[in-house]
């Protein structure tokens, strides 16, 4: 039969909804008739009279409600591993030659959740029902995103990504000196331990102590005071 829109396409146009912020399918039905989401997508025009140049919902679903080989509908089936990978890869290939140091940023950052979404949980620090991704960041550049329920460590689970993150980039850049740089929440003995075994600096934060404020009490009132006469 014939083919009006190549899974390319659809991919293509996909991706530019979510990166523009048209998340739903249902949004497709009106923006395939948008000249610039058309010119940003790569199609002006549809290959067949009274035909849109961009696929509506109903298209779109049928690819990502067809994920299994079994499926009669089924285009396409997604790399995880791959996926993984491109966003590292991307980043290197920014650059002309290896760099002497790095410095990745890894952080959790709520995404907050208005309905009864599938894994929500409250969250006490931001103070609503989240989901918590895990981002890894070198600069502006995104290496990883994780996404996560709210009621678990990140600290815990950064090992995964930041060790797969770290082999790829010494494949490549061996001689590199890697920096991972985080909050009080990724300072875990387990990536800490890592860290120092795979010759990786670390700079984490470290959590208040109330134990221990009250014991420096008088000692720190002392020393500020003292920093205080003599200027």
């Amino acid at each position: 039969g014939f083919v009006e829109y190549r899974v390319e396409d659809l991919v293509r146009q996909r991706i530019m909804g979510l990166a523009l912020g048209y998340e739903d399918l249902n949004d497709h039905d009106a923006l395939r008739h948008d000249l610039i989401f058309g010119l940003a997508s790569g199609r002006l025009s549809g290959g067949r009279a009274n035909c849109a140049a961009l696929a509506g919902k109903s298209t779109l679903n049928r690819l990502e409600r067809s994920g299994h080989k079994a499926d009669r509908y089924c285009r396409i089936i997604a790399d995880h591993e791959a996926l993984a990978a491109l966003f590292v890869t991307l980043f290197m290939d920014q650059h002309d030659r290896a760099p002497a140091r790095i410095i990745l940023d890894v952080d959790a950052t709520d995404d907050r959740i208005h309905g009864h979404q599938e894994g929500r949980a409250f969250h006490g620090y931001y103070g609503h029902n989240c989901y918590l991704p895990l981002y890894v960041f070198c600069g502006d550049h995104l290496l990883s995103a994780s996404l996560r329920t709210a009621d678990r460590d990140p600290g815990k689970e950064a090992l995964a990504d930041i060790s797969r993150i770290v082999k790829q980039i010494r494949n490549r850049w061996p001689r590199v000196r890697i920096l991972i740089r985080g909050d009080s929440g990724f300072a875990r003995d387990t990536l800490m331990t890592w860290c120092e075994d795979n010759h990786v600096d670390f700079l984490f934060g470290l959590a208040g102590n109330t134990r221990l404020y009250d014991r420096i009490d008088t000692l720190s009132t002392m020393v500020r005071e003292e920093a205080t006469s003599t200027g």
